[in-house]
């Protein structure tokens, strides 16, 4: 009798993805930017998101064979799962680049692997568009400060689900996603210029799929300006905020006279900018200096839904235990709302308890005052 076949699940890790999110960074692309961030002391979060989403489908270990490249390029997530990976090489460079991940890709290829898992951002998508063939099946396990991409699952955990569909013999449907990048320079500087580079064929149920981020949906200004009011209208003296990125808040700081940093996290006491493009330990510094109530102003991402950890990564786990769920002002003009056609609005903080516990019903101003109650919670299989 023929053995059943085993699947070969290939892992690369780009393990300086989203290293520049909490220090402000705006991105992980280029060995400066990524030095930089390591001297500010930011950490590495892509393999211990790699890990997350592994450890979803470690029942299924005596079925899989799990290849990768050795040390941080896979084999540190794969071991910390509980697999016990085939290594298949290691990174010619240390720390490993682009050009290590283009290697490891082809050795992958050579052993015929059934789905790439791969951790990274929309550059290390940019990377498998143009090495891989068209029929080879991939899934992002998001990692990085900027995802425009909609190869990726939503967060680890989901990616982790979709995997354990393919294993347990589940219909899974696939599908051609887009691979979306911007220019980081120019997102430095306050600029998004998004570019298309290509498809990948790609997994998806239910909700578990990241939407292609669509900067586009909410056009009506007055709309946007109709819930901006009703925010300032709501502003307390004595209070300090802390201004998310995105079109939506820029424009609430452009009403009340401040210019602010449009991808940055900007602190606003009294109407007064008091800092600008915030990183993640100068706002922990400013909340403790602070003797009044601190609130967290965010935007969800059009056609995305997430309101931490996409682009906004200043607000670590850290900094939203300290502020506190109840003090989490959301507004998104109603188009915004309904592009998600229901589904729920999303965090991806890196920190799945705080994740779990910021799940709930949330009030949010979509207009003058108006207001809807919007679920936030996790992805449904």
């Amino acid at each position: 009798m023929q053995s059943k076949k085993r699947f070969r699940l290939g892992v690369l890790v780009n393990p300086y993805a989203g290293i520049g999110g909490s220090v402000g960074l705006k991105g992980s692309d280029g060995i400066a930017i990524r030095d930089q961030a390591l001297a500010m002391g930011a950490e590495l979060r892509a393999i211990g998101r790699m890990q997350r989403a592994l450890s979803k489908f470690i029942s299924f270990s005596n079925n899989i064979d799990v290849m990768c490249f050795a040390g941080d390029m896979g084999e540190t997530s794969v071991k910390a799962a509980g697999f016990d990976p085939i290594i298949l090489g290691r990174a010619n460079n240390v720390p490993s680049t682009a050009r290590d991940t283009i290697i490891a890709i082809e050795q992958l290829l050579l052993h015929k692997i059934d789905l790439l898992l791969f951790a990274g951002g929309d550059g290390t998508a940019r990377i498998l568009v143009d090495t891989l063939p068209e029929k080879q099946i991939v899934l992002g396990v998001p990692a990085g400060v900027k995802i425009h991409s909609g190869v990726y699952a939503v967060s680890p955990e989901a990616a982790g689900d979709l995997v354990c569909q393919l294993l347990s013999g589940k219909l899974v449907n696939l599908a051609h996603r887009d691979v979306k990048d911007i220019d980081e320079e120019a997102f430095r500087e306050g600029k998004v210029k998004a570019k298309y580079y290509g498809e990948l064929w790609v997994p998806e149920a239910g909700d578990l799929l990241q939407q292609v981020k669509n900067s586009g949906v909410e056009k009506d200004e007055l709309a946007q300006l109709d819930a901006v009011q009703t925010l300032i209208e709501e502003l307390d003296t004595d209070t300090l905020y802390l201004v998310g990125t995105g079109s939506t808040t820029h424009l609430f700081l452009q009403e009340i006279g401040l210019e602010g940093s449009l991808l940055g996290v900007d602190l606003l006491l009294n109407r007064q900018l008091i800092a600008k493009d915030a990183n993640a330990n100068e706002i922990l510094k400013y909340i403790s200096q602070h003797q009044g109530a601190v609130r967290i102003i965010v935007t969800a991402i059009g056609g995305q839904g997430h309101i931490f950890g996409r682009g906004n990564q200043q607000f670590t786990p850290e900094v939203i235990r300290q502020v506190g769920k109840d003090n989490i002002v959301i507004i998104a003009a109603r188009g915004k709302i309904l592009s998600l056609a229901g589904r729920p609005l999303l965090v991806d903080t890196h920190d799945p308890e705080l994740d779990q516990s910021l799940s709930g019903i949330y009030r949010v101003i979509v207009g003058y005052q108006e207001y809807i109650l919007y679920q936030l919670g996790m992805a449904e299989i």
